[in-house]
């Protein structure tokens, strides 16, 4: 009598590979973002997402946000779904990002997950609209509070949960929502421990308490819209980056860029030479307690600017030059300039 026969080993999902990968970043620059051909099958988001769903599920939430590849992260009002911004699709896009902004959103699993989770509360709150509920507002306060420009965060505030960076929780009440969900959500979490005595466990207390009422029920909203999708998306990456760089680095961004060329270099002049970013980190802790003593501005607002001149640093490939000692004190100079006009409430990005 034969033996049962074995059925093959399912084979491994290889990622998508793209003919640009091996591109220049001046060849890569010039293609246009509907070209790329992106698919989230097979990409390094796709086990994430997957992941979300089963977040969901565990929690009883029925609904499912659907998601499509955009320029940027985003949960667009009245559409519960979420954008994937482009670059998270493949590494070399990853790198790219990184080069020209400094930093790349949801980088790695971890950062990934969280803006996920964050995502999520928006999709669930526009699907349920949770918003229009008296009990919500009373919680987080109206939706309809324009975002400010700048927002100036209290981090020794126990009003709001700490999830994303930057106290983010503190910008919007719709923002204030999406944290307080994601904090609830997250696998094995022990908010009702980590927040005991704080005001946002209330708000925790209230997400626990509508999640459960809205087990086995269909939202109202289920449209699928895709908004402002890549695949329609007809600008270059270079204009692309071009926009986004005028956007979040402000008008007098270059001015601090040249600054930062003549307190550091480009040029590689002795082996083993540091890299300006490095070199930042490293001298981070001591910057921050010279620059809050000299301005008596919070640590936040240091960290922030900071991280900014940390970025653009490793954006441009900076390198120290002459001694450690000097580059320092031009540093400090320049950070205590830019602390004290962003004190002044007039943004941080004005002319030096």
């Amino acid at each position: 009598m034969a033996g049962k026969q074995r059925k093959p080993a399912p084979r491994a999902r290889r990622s998508t590979r793209y003919w640009w990968s091996r591109l220049s970043d001046d060849e890569l620059l010039d293609l246009r973002l509907c070209d790329l051909g992106l698919r989230i099958e097979g990409s390094p988001v796709e086990k994430p997402l997957a992941r979300l769903y089963r977040e969901l599920e565990r929690r009883g939430i029925g609904f499912r946000p659907h998601y499509w590849i955009a320029q940027e992260w985003f949960s667009p009002d009245g559409v519960p779904g979420i954008a994937i911004p482009f670059y998270l699709l493949h590494p070399r896009l990853k790198r790219l990002e990184r080069r020209l902004m400094g930093e790349v959103d949801g980088g790695n699993a971890e950062d990934l997950m969280r803006i996920l989770r964050h995502e999520a509360g928006h999709t669930v709150d526009t699907a349920y609209r949770l918003r229009r509920r008296k009990a919500w507002r009373e919680a987080f306060g109206p939706a309809s509070k324009r975002y400010p420009r700048h927002y100036r965060p209290r981090p020794g505030s126990k009003r709001f949960v700490h999830h994303l960076d930057k106290w983010y929780a503190q910008s919007h009440p719709t923002e204030d929502f999406a944290e307080t969900f994601a904090v609830w959500l997250k696998p094995r979490s022990t908010w009702r421990r980590d927040y005991a005595g704080w005001p946002a466990l209330r708000k925790l207390e209230y997400v626990a308490a509508t999640m459960e009422t809205l087990r086995g029920s269909r939202p109202p909203v289920r449209v699928h819209h895709h908004v402002d999708p890549i695949r329609i998306a007809r600008r270059t990456l270079r204009e692309h980056y071009a926009a986004m760089q005028r956007h979040y680095r402000g008008d007098d961004a270059e001015k601090i860029d040249k600054i930062l060329e003549r307190v550091f270099t480009r040029r590689r002049t002795r082996a083993g030479q540091m890299r300006a970013s490095a070199f930042l980190r490293q001298n981070a802790p001591l910057l921050r307690r010279r620059v809050t003593r000299r301005t008596e501005a919070s640590d936040y607002l240091v960290e922030e600017l900071l991280g900014h001149l940390t970025g653009r640093t490793r954006a441009l490939r900076l390198l120290v030059r002459g001694e450690k000692r000097k580059a320092l004190r031009r540093v400090e100079r320049l950070l205590v300039t830019l602390t004290l006009k962003a004190q002044k409430g007039v943004g941080p990005w004005l002319a030096l």
